[in-house]
């Protein structure tokens, strides 16, 4: 049976920084602009890393992961943007299905259909699926946050009740930062949850090499005009407890 080793991947380093810290016997090494740290997590050989922005930053990032640390999972966690009327800041949405938004090569094929793979959407891991979602639905529910998170944080940024989401997640090399972009977006994809940046790449090369994958993503603006204003603040104070606390609660159910 293979060894396990499991990738965990941020979109931030501050995402990152609480997850590293989980880590014992830590040791980093540096390849292609990126440091990767490597310890165990509940005595689970694990590798953590900053994915940095983008489709194609994220896709070299997990290709390192697989060849060079030979990972047999990965969980991708970061922040994204609500398309979703029902979402709301501080929720949690764990990806069902990815998509790449901005793949559009017409007429040679369909909309948003990956050249020579005849997929348009990449699916979760069920099993990794449903261990995310048993996490954030706990989390929630005792209320682990509050003790991770100031007060004043979380007031701040208008969150009491957050909620778990499964769905469609949809990537692309963009910030939305518009009305408009929302718009299109959820009229061509009336189905997706949020948007971000990386996702969907990282499924694509996971379903290439047969690597189970999860992403998931905690809501941090409307995907608006406003979407950049917080989106620091935000990052640092929320983004990164949340990830912290949702991969613990993650490993105590292996």
């Amino acid at each position: 049976m293979k060894k396990r080793i499991i990738g965990i991947m941020g979109a931030m380093p501050e995402e990152i920084e609480g997850v590293v810290s989980l880590l014992n016997n830590c040791t980093s090494s540096s390849m292609g602009k990126r440091t990767y740290f490597s310890g165990q997590i509940n005595g689970i050989d694990t590798v953590v890393v900053f994915s940095r922005w983008g489709k194609v930053a994220a896709a070299t990032t997990v290709t390192t992961l697989i060849h060079e640390f030979k990972i047999t999972e990965l969980w991708f966690t970061g922040v994204a943007g609500a398309i979703d009327p029902d979402l709301k800041i501080g929720d949690v949405v764990v990806g069902k299905r990815l998509i790449q938004h901005d793949m559009d090569a017409r007429p040679l094929m369909n909309q948003h259909e990956i050249p020579l793979l005849n997929k348009t959407y990449f699916e979760s891991d069920a099993s990794l699926l449903d261990m995310a979602s048993k996490s954030v639905a706990t989390i929630f529910k005792n209320s682990s946050l509050n003790s991770a998170i100031d007060a004043e944080d979380l007031n701040r940024f208008s969150i009491t009740k957050p909620q778990l989401f499964i769905g469609d997640i949809a990537s692309g090399d963009q910030f939305f930062s518009s009305n408009e972009q929302k718009q299109n977006l959820n009229n061509q994809l009336p189905d997706v949850l949020c948007v971000e940046m990386e996702g969907a790449a990282v499924a694509q090369v996971c379903y290439e090499y047969a690597i189970p994958f999860c992403i998931i993503r905690t809501i941090s603006d409307a995907a608006d005009a406003n979407s950049h204003l917080d989106f620091p603040s935000f990052v640092k104070k929320i983004a990164s407890k949340y990830a912290t606390e949702i991969i613990k609660d993650i490993y105590s159910q292996f």
